[in-house]
């Protein structure tokens, strides 16, 4: 076999749909990843082909992020945040990203647990 041939090989094993992805659900993501798609350029309404194979590059992703995070918080018996911030520790725009995200998550909480406090002390007030 040679090198041409094994890399067609490869591409074609690429393109059949792993074991464990035809196991789940398909088409969960299809319309928040047709309207990324769009965001990022493409036409408004992809072929779903494009858009099935898009859902299982990042369900394969996700998954595979998560296992790697799964990995290290087994060795201390728990998963957690920081597990997922360590292994996107060199990518600046992906750990910016992902303090960003938590740091507002925060905030809402803050917001929503103030709220909660108010509406309770409003309901106290009015009995």
């Amino acid at each position: 076999m040679n090198a041409s041939s094994s890399g067609k090989a490869r591409a074609a094993a690429s393109a059949q749909p792993s074991e464990s992805s035809s196991k789940r659900k398909r088409g969960i993501f299809q319309k928040e990843l047709q309207h990324m798609m769009y965001g990022f350029g493409d036409d408004p309404n992809p072929l779903p082909e494009t858009v099935a194979l898009v859902e299982d590059i990042v369900v394969e992703y996700v998954t595979d992020f998560a296992h790697k995070a799964q990995d290290l918080g087994s060795k201390r018996g728990k998963l957690s945040v920081e597990d997922f911030l360590y292994l996107v520790r060199k990518d600046a725009p992906k750990l910016n990203r992902c303090k960003e995200l938590l740091s507002m998550q925060e905030e809402l909480k803050q917001a929503r647990k103030a709220f909660d406090v108010d509406e309770e002390k409003l309901a106290a007030s009015l009995d």
